[in-house]
């Protein structure tokens, strides 16, 4: 049970909407992976594909009993609208947006924070290999 997980998170679409994945990276406080997962979509929106992608990272988390999470994500807006600096404006992300709220409440504490596309390489790489080999 890691008392506290760090979540890198990534969503990829072709188009948009389009083919579309997400992928995310679990680590522990000292940064040892835990779980890694990439996930082909469909057609679905670049937005979609990024809330996805927090969605599933923090269900994961919540699967490994983490108390405390710290979300990096390089989606400017899905930081934004998790923070409440900006608002959920479209109809088809608010499900997304609700969903990742009541998984957020299950944890003692969490944050989420913008990084360059550079310091989220790993998620990324999933995202992208999902586009590139869906699913069956």
């Amino acid at each position: 049970m890691p008392p506290k997980v760090l979540a890198y998170i990534d969503g990829a679409s072709r188009g948009n909407p389009g083919p579309a994945a997400a992928g995310f990276v679990l680590k522990d406080a000292t940064g040892v992976q835990l779980q890694a997962k990439a996930l082909y979509l469909g057609e679905a929106t670049n937005n979609a594909a990024e809330y996805t992608g927090l969605i599933k990272a923090l269900e994961a988390a919540s699967q490994l009993e983490a108390a405390h999470i710290t979300i990096f994500s390089d989606s400017e807006l899905l930081v934004k609208q998790m923070v409440g600096q900006y608002r959920v404006k479209s109809e088809h992300i608010r499900p997304f947006f609700q969903q990742a709220i009541s998984l957020l409440d299950g944890f003692e504490d969490y944050q989420i924070q913008h990084i360059p596309r550079e310091q989220n390489k790993e998620a990324d790489a999933l995202a992208n290999a999902a586009l590139k080999r869906p699913a069956p």
